[in-house]
């Protein structure tokens, strides 16, 4: 065996073991998510006696699965409408107009990208308070904008770079407007990068916890799947098999929709990658 192959063997070995490492939590979730109440409480790791399905039906019936799947999909499908309208074409605008206000602006654009949430969130809810911004998931999607779109427009940007400029001059002479020529000529191109930037949004706000926890105060209905499990969480007893269940729940749709279209990650990012 040459050594090539060697290191190629323990390189395989070093990935498989990261990849048990991070699928054992979740392997924990789903196992407790069809044991009993005393079975979780008496040890996490052990496989349940009987398998609990109805833990699922009781959670999808108390949770209302049905409609808080639906506000997912509504938060979902606003947050990610906005980003991809607003950043495509901040992103184009930015990387076409090569001045130093521009520069300036692409840097105040993305800088964003360095705050960690946590920092300003009190700040954000006494802001939200002000303006009067509805605290129901319509209020939340749009939320979804301002905070994803710096990594949007820094990844748009970097992909237009490798659009010829003489595309944008071909349609300008053939009498387009800018946004014209933009969202029939251009936003075309921008198909591999588009999907990946759907999919690492629709992961991160389908799954999101703490801007739903902090944001979303009314009735049950007005929750997400995320918080739902939350609901199982109490200030002295915790339905620990029904959170998990609820976990599994929530996840699963996301976990499909990756499946499905992780091939488009690869694309987008080697697609982009042409040009610096």
């Amino acid at each position: 065996m040459n050594k090539s192959k060697k290191s190629l063997i323990v390189m395989e070995l070093v990935l498989l073991a990261a990849v048990i490492l991070f699928l054992y939590p979740i392997f924990l979730v789903l196992l407790n998510s069809l044991k009993s109440f005393k079975e979780v409480m008496t040890d996490v790791t052990a496989f349940p006696a009987i398998l609990h399905f109805e833990n699922y039906s009781y959670v999808w019936n108390n949770i209302n699965y049905p409609k808080l799947f639906l506000n997912n999909t509504i938060v979902t499908g606003l947050a990610i409408l906005g980003i991809i309208l607003f950043s495509s074409l901040a992103g184009f605008m930015l990387s076409r107009t090569k001045t130093r206000l521009s520069w300036v602006i692409y840097i105040f654009c993305i800088s964003p990208m360095l705050i960690p949430f946590q920092t300003i969130m009190i700040t954000l809810i006494k802001f939200l308070n002000i303006i009067k911004l509805p605290n129901n998931i319509w209020g939340l999607g749009t939320l979804y904008w301002g905070f994803a779109a710096p990594t949007a427009i820094f990844m748009y940007h970097g992909f237009v770079k490798s659009i010829p400029r003489e595309i944008d001059e071909s349609a300008v002479v053939d009498g387009a407007s800018t946004l014209r020529m933009f969202y029939s000529v251009i936003f075309p191109l921008l198909k591999p990068i588009t999907s990946t930037i759907i999919i690492i949004d629709v992961m991160w706000v389908w799954n999101d916890f703490l801007l739903p926890l902090i944001f979303l105060n009314g009735t049950k209905e007005s929750k997400t799947l995320t918080l739902a499990a939350y609901t199982f969480i109490g200030q002295y007893v915790t339905d620990w098999q029904y959170t998990m269940t609820a976990i599994v729940l929530a996840v699963i749709p996301s976990i499909l929709f990756f499946i499905l279209m992780q091939k488009n990650i690869v694309k987008g990012v080697t697609a982009g990658a042409v040009k610096g």
